[in-house]
């Protein structure tokens, strides 16, 4: 039994020492590039976080920020602008206020990383009250009917939607558009199914799901050949001399 534990320990002992030394010189390399810091600069995305809903932003900041970053040399390829990020929280946002200081504690990085710079220190931004406004519905039309045939009536289905934007965009007398319709390749009643085109582009429906039908009810003129010739009046007595 003796000898078989002091064959395992003095056994191939030149392999065990060479095993041995390479797993200290590995593990040295890795402490010295532990040890070792670097720095690196990177873009940051800037989120906005807890945004009142009574208030919409008009005016954005910019979507990233500069980051200046230090870690040990080996981190530094694991670091990037996938996993770094700044959030600003605009849980106390006012209407008044457009300049937002931006610190370290918004950055969120994996531990072991120190922030050394950050840049802007200040971004601006603007924001506004939200207002809902219920618009009508116009079917946007172009073109004339083949000849012989008439507009009888036309209708949008919802007659009108409700919208919501920044109070600086929402004015008086505005109204929903549909996509284009063609008439003159239409030779018969049809309803068909549109896209919505709002006044303007930073407002929104507050049913995104909203689908508007135009019903073109469209009829053949009567034809003048077929109409009966109008009754002929006897004229006044002829007097007799």
């Amino acid at each position: 039994m003796l000898s078989n534990w002091r064959n395992l320990i003095t056994g191939n002992w030149g392999l065990k020492l060479a095993s041995l030394i390479l797993a200290m010189i590995i593990w040295l390399a890795l402490i010295g590039q532990e040890k070792n810091q670097g720095e690196k600069t990177l873009e940051a995305r800037l989120e906005i976080h807890n945004r009142p809903e009574q208030l919409l932003l008009v005016e954005t900041p910019p979507d990233y920020v500069n980051l200046t970053i230090r870690t040990s040399i080996r981190r530094l390829p694991e670091i990037t602008d996938q996993n770094v990020h700044v959030a600003l929280d605009l849980s106390y946002a006012t209407l008044d206020q457009t300049q937002y200081a931006l610190n370290h504690n918004m950055v969120s990085l994996p531990a072991g990383v120190e922030i050394k710079e950050l840049s802007p220190s200040m971004v601006t931004l603007k924001l506004e009250r939200r207002l809902e406004i219920t618009i009508p519905v116009v079917a946007d039309q172009f073109g004339t009917l083949p000849e012989g045939y008439k507009l009888i009536s036309v209708e949008c289905n919802p007659p009108e939607v409700m919208i919501y934007g920044p109070e600086s965009k929402i004015k008086d007398n505005m109204q929903a558009k549909t996509s284009l319709i063609d008439l003159s390749k239409m030779t018969g009643s049809d309803v068909l199914q549109k896209e919505l085109i709002l006044p303007d582009p930073d407002l929104r429906l507050v049913d995104s799901d909203t689908i508007v039908l135009v019903r073109l009810v469209i009829e053949k003129e009567e034809s003048e050949e077929g109409a009966e010739p109008p009754e002929k009046k006897d004229g006044p007595p002829v007097k007799k001399k």
